[in-house]
This record gives structure tokens, sequence and C-alpha cells, in this order.
């Protein structure tokens, strides 16, 4: 029997569902909320709008239904921050961000854009920041300068990834260990004694012999 006269096994409702869900993330970070059509997202799934209405009432249903399933992501590899934002915290970022790039963007980088969806993705962002505040205020005496690093690190960390995801994911094994060094930059800098330094010479001045 060759393959085109085998019979094509169905999917489950739920194995369907997550097509559906897949294929909707990768045309959302491609194209935005209000430019990806219904349409868009069939032919990406490879079904008929008639299947998607099976599944989802409306595209913001379809919308808010991805947001859920990165949601889902990050729950299942990072704990609830009730000790902060911890290294730990930084391995379940990273792990979810490895599983599903594109919902991983389309989460932190393009949801906050969409007015519709925004309330909810800056409740999701000040939950993160209140968990670092709680890990960083135990080094961190000043508390102004605690607020300051806790709304900085968790941006730190999420356009680490982002930034590592878009170089090709390079190193992986230490990928962790380099973003939890940018996050402690930024404890470091808070915490710390203030030098007057500079990053790079500039060219003017050329190399330092």
């Amino acid at each position: 029997m060759s393959p085109a006269d085998r019979p094509t096994r169905r999917l489950t409702r739920a194995q369907r569902r997550e097509q559906v869900l897949a294929a909707a993330t990768q045309a959302f970070v491609r194209s935005g909320f209000a430019a990806t059509s219904l349409d868009d997202i069939a032919g990406e799934a490879g079904v008929t709008r008639a299947i998607l209405y099976r599944h989802f009432d409306s595209k913001s249903e379809l919308y808010q239904s991805v947001l859920d399933r990165m949601c889902a992501r990050l729950d299942a590899h990072v704990a609830e921050p009730v000790g902060g934002f911890t290294d730990a915290s930084i391995d379940g970022l990273l792990a979810a961000a490895v599983e599903s790039p594109a919902g991983f963007r389309l989460l932190f980088m393009h949801a906050l854009r969409e007015p519709e969806f925004k309330d909810r993705i800056e409740k999701f962002r000040s939950d993160i920041v209140a968990a670092a505040y709680l890990q960083i205020s135990i080094a961190v005496p000043d508390s102004r300068l605690a607020r300051w690093a806790a709304q900085l690190a968790p941006t730190v960390a999420i356009e680490s990834i982002i930034a590592w995801l878009d170089a090709g994911q390079p190193d992986p094994d230490h990928a962790a260990a380099r973003v939890r060094r940018a996050v402690m930059g930024v404890v470091e800098a808070a915490g710390g004694p203030v030098a007057d330094c500079r990053l790079l010479p500039t060219s003017a001045e050329g190399p330092q012999s």
C-alpha cells in the first residue's frame, strides 16, 4: 500500500486543539493580533476555518488561549515565587523558552502591545517584579534601589533569553549561567559601591596599553 493509500490517522480533540494553538502562536508572532486572520491560522495549521470554530469562538479567545498555553508552560517550569526571583526561576524561564520560543516571544514581547490583552500582561509582569523584590531586598538594603533593581532584573533576564534565542541558542549548557551573570550585574549595581567606569574605550582614546 502506498503512503497515499494509507488511511490518515485522525487526531483526538485535544491533539487538534494543540495543533491549532501551535499554529496560532507562530502566526500571531509573525504578524501580530490585528493583522492575523482566522484564515491565516487555519492555513498555518492545515485545517479549515470550520475546524477552528469547533475549538474557539473567536480570534480573541484563540489569542487568549495561546497566552494561557504559554503561561501553563511557565507554571510547569517555574515554581511559585514564594522565595523570590531565584536561580531556579531563571532556569525555568530558559526551559520554557526552549520548549516554545514563539510562545515566549509572544508572551514577553508582543502581547503587551495588544490593547485587548495589555492589562493581563502588565499584571503578570508586576507579579514577577514583586517576586524579584522579595529576593533583591535581602541583598540591597536601600528600598528604593531594591525597587529599581527589581524592575530591571526580570527585564534583563527575559531580554537576555530572547537575545539568546535570536542568536541561535549558542552554548546551551551555559546559557542559564550567563543569564544569571547578567541579572547579578543589576543586583551588584544596586547594592555595591559605584565606580566611575565605562564599558569600552572611545575610538578617540584607542586601546589601552
